[in-house]
């Protein structure tokens, strides 16, 4: 993974008999026989309790090398309920595209949405929509008006809420640079569903609950009947633990491939940049750098975060309220600096 921005990402442990009592099987294989061995204990304690202090936290979880150490509810749903991941639907759509490509069932990213769904193109659109790819869809370049921030509302009670996004006035050429769009994830997940005639919630439950053994319950549904392809799923925050696991294991799962290697190398190529925090983009993931280490995160609305940092083995699964805003230089940048002034030191001295 390479970026060449630096990250603008810019926090008591429940474990052992507590959460192994509790979550039984779906725990075990996730804890270490010494935790505290990945991390130094002072500063990993240091995190914890400055994670705590932040109001709108509601949960962390922390792991190295595939191990849980540690991971609590400050407030709100236990570790193992299911809660709203908003935006990080985003990446687990962006996977399930990355795995309808390796089964055969879209061509590839540089083939266009007519057809890889021309089902989903209406009568009467600009001609420019015929020349979206999926790899646009991916990197949110469509160059259509964005459907997210203050354009949602008035997509999501549209009557169509394909049709209400590809008729929207382009704002750019298709490829051009990204437009953070709901709406481009949307089209995508649809285009799964369309090309393999499954939807994107049974493709969702077969091809990464089923491997990874979590639940992945049903979310909105367009008035067509189209799963939301770019926000509200919901994930308990050790199930969004195993997803970042899979992909820090480069596609693996106990040693059997789930998503090709060859997809999460492409997945975390900058292809694009975040106007919003400067970070880089690529399929479904931002990528920033920080204190020398490289590090992919997925992000949704009021802080729900999963950030990957591979060369140290680490995993880190944030939840918060999500009804709260959290932007980069509030919330997320909050929970930035405590990746990198907390988490990472903390491995770094183990």
């Amino acid at each position: 993974m390479t970026s060449n921005s630096p990250l603008r990402l810019g926090r008591r442990t429940v474990l052992a008999a507590v959460a192994a009592a509790s979550l039984g099987g779906l725990m075990r294989p996730l804890l270490a026989a010494q935790p505290a061995a990945a991390f130094d204990p002072a500063l990993l304690d240091r995190a914890i309790k400055r994670a705590a202090e932040l109001d709108q936290i509601h949960a962390l979880v922390i792991g190295r090398n595939g191990e849980v150490v540690s991971a609590e509810a400050f407030r709100g749903p236990a570790v193992n309920r299911a809660v709203n991941v908003k935006s990080v639907s985003k990446t687990i759509a962006a996977s399930l595209a990355g795995i309808a490509i390796d089964r055969g069932v879209l061509r590839g990213v540089d083939v266009t949405l007519a057809k890889a769904a021309p089902g989903l193109v209406p009568a009467g659109v600009d001609p420019r929509v015929r020349r979206i790819t999926i790899a646009d869809l991916l990197t949110m370049q469509a160059g259509l008006e964005p459907t997210s921030g203050p354009g949602y509302g008035r997509w999501i009670n549209s009557r169509n809420w394909i049709a209400d996004a590809l008729r929207r006035p382009f704002v750019t050429e298709p490829g051009a640079r990204m437009l953070y769009s709901t709406g481009s994830y949307h089209l995508l997940g649809a285009a799964l569903s369309s090309a393999s005639g499954r939807s994107l919630l049974s493709l969702a439950r077969d091809w990464l609950g089923e491997p990874l053994g979590i639940d992945v319950p049903s979310w909105t549904r367009d008035p067509q009947g189209f799963y939301l392809g770019g926000n509200n799923m919901a994930l308990s925050p050790l199930d969004l633990f195993r997803f970042g696991e899979l992909w820090r294991q480069g596609g693996l799962w106990n040693g059997r491939p789930v998503i090709s290697a060859a997809w999460v190398r492409d997945s975390w190529v900058p292809r694009t940049r975040s106007p919003f925090s400067g970070d880089d983009y690529g399929y479904g993931w931002f990528l920033a750098e920080a204190k020398g280490h490289r590090i992919a995160y997925a992000r949704g609305y009021g802080g729900q975060m999963l950030y990957l940092v591979p060369s140290l083995g680490l995993t880190v699964v944030v939840t918060s309220d999500p009804t709260r805003p959290a932007r980069s230089d509030g919330h997320v940048g909050l929970l930035n600096a405590l990746l990198t002034d907390d988490i990472i030191p903390a491995a770094e001295m183990a």
